[in-house]
């Protein structure tokens, strides 16, 4: 793979690191690798709230395959679930242009855009989010960003849209969509596989939804997107 023997690879390198190989040619640092695997983490589960969740335990309930209930999570990623961060490295990229083309300051051009938007009727994708006020996983994300030395104009232009967010009275705060847009496009990463990264992270959620609603569950349930209750472990932490 990529020039690699797998064999050579196998115990070397980190899951991130083999998916930054195969996407990008070539094995990263390990402080890279690192943050590959954190945005991989960042976006494994999300509850059974999601629609991609929701669609795997349905088909799941009508007595489908771990790969069809599976498959069916998966197509459900698309434009409103999971899309936003092609779409947000998309908004950022052209936010970057247009300070290299005009040399105005970041936080005009990304105020620009905004008014143009919002004149338009469109959204500006990365930003908010339907359960969190502020994302926790987009402040450790970034963090992790700047320890592998990862700051660039993608970034900055995030942290600029926020603020103009935030002058103008509403405040959106960058969502994990739009951490993981801003990180990956100044990585190198082409918009057109980001999506792909969130379902490579995803996968193994769906799969564990799969198996519990096929071991614990009735068949052909209604299943309500809202009504649930989380009853496994205790809050632990990874330190012991």
């Amino acid at each position: 793979m990529r020039g690699y023997d797998i064999a050579d690879l196998m115990g070397r390198a980190s899951f991130g690191a083999a998916v930054h190989l195969v996407l990008l040619g070539d094995l990263p640092s390990p402080a890279i690798g690192r943050l590959m695997d954190a945005i991989l983490v960042a976006s494994i589960d999300h509850g059974a709230t999601p629609p991609s969740s929701l669609a795997a335990r349905t088909v799941a309930s009508t007595g489908a395959s771990l790969s069809a209930a599976t498959a069916a999570g998966i197509l459900s990623i698309n434009q409103h679930h999971g899309g936003a961060i092609e779409a947000c490295a998309r908004q950022l990229a052209h936010v970057v242009k247009c300070c290299h083309d005009s040399g105005e300051s970041i936080e005009c051009v990304s105020a620009a855009l905004l008014d143009e938007m919002k004149a338009e009727g469109r959204r500006m994708s990365g930003f908010g989010h339907r359960v969190h006020t502020a994302d926790p996983r987009t402040a450790r994300l970034f963090e992790l960003a700047r320890e592998a030395g990862v700051n660039g104009p993608h970034m900055r232009a995030a942290a600029a849209i926020e603020r103009v967010f935030a002058e103008a009275g509403k405040p959106l705060p960058i969502n994990v969509d739009g951490a993981i847009a801003a990180v990956l496009a100044d990585l190198g990463v082409p918009p057109e596989v980001m999506n792909g990264l969130f379902m490579i992270a995803r996968t193994p959620g769906l799969i564990a939804h799969v198996s519990e609603e096929q071991a614990r569950e009735k068949p052909m349930r209604r299943i309500d997107p809202i009504d649930h209750e989380y009853d496994g472990p205790a809050p632990r932490s990874i330190e012991g």
